[in-house]
């Protein structure tokens, strides 16, 4: 079996869970890892100087336990040859990997087969924030002190990558944004589907060639 990985990553509350959630919906065989469920214990989170609990970097992430995660389903659905390899090269599985901070993460560059990143504009953003419930809750300030700096901050670092990530409007409805990614999906695994396939039939050409000399060579 094929694996095809989806990072979907941006802005806090730009709409990354309810994208992700709404195409796991949708696409077969899909699993989804969350940033979010590898940050580290409260007591292990660094305060700046203004007080503010730095939760918006990847030393507050455990890392190595979520790349840990990802590598244990890559194994998990890695492909098998034999005599289903036919059937197979028509199954894709499907992990999206959603999270605030994964593009910014080096040992994930080589990873992904498709890449989105959602934006919000700064006064959207901080009211969408404020509708939040957080534990700990954020602080008088804690916006504006760290959380959209530190989004600037690791926007800035994204300039440097080099594989195509495309941006959405995380204005946009639910609807819109599952229709735009889902079409593009759509065509990136038909293509992926089809190179399997071309290169099955090429293997499935030749396969019956070297059972005939081994036959020929058994006599």
């Amino acid at each position: 079996m094929k694996t095809f990985i989806v990072g979907i990553s941006g802005v806090t509350n730009g709409g990354k869970t309810t994208l992700a959630k709404n195409l796991q919906k949708h696409l077969p065989n899909c699993s989804i890892i969350s940033q979010d469920d590898f940050f580290k214990p409260e007591s292990e989170i660094e305060t700046d100087k203004n007080g503010f609990l730095q939760y918006d970097v990847l030393e507050a992430l455990d890392m190595d336990k979520m790349m840990s995660a990802i590598s244990c389903w890559m194994t998990g659905s890695a492909h098998t040859e034999g005599p289903m390899v036919q059937e197979r090269a028509e199954e894709n599985a499907i992990l999206i990997i959603e999270g605030f901070l994964i593009f910014n993460y080096k040992p994930f560059d080589t990873i992904w087969n498709r890449s989105y990143f959602l934006t919000v504009p700064y006064e959207e953003c901080k009211r969408r924030r404020s509708t939040r419930v957080y534990d700990p809750p954020d602080v008088p300030g804690y916006f504006d002190g760290h959380v959209w700096p530190m989004y600037l901050k690791h926007r800035g670092e994204m300039e440097a990558i080099t594989w195509e990530i495309v941006y959405l409007d995380g204005t946009k409805s639910e609807e819109d944004l599952f229709s735009q990614v889902y079409e593009d999906l759509m065509k990136e695994l038909a293509m992926q589907k089809a190179l399997q396939n071309l290169l099955y039939n090429e293997t499935a050409v030749s396969l019956p060639l070297e059972g005939s000399r081994l036959s020929c060579t058994q006599k």
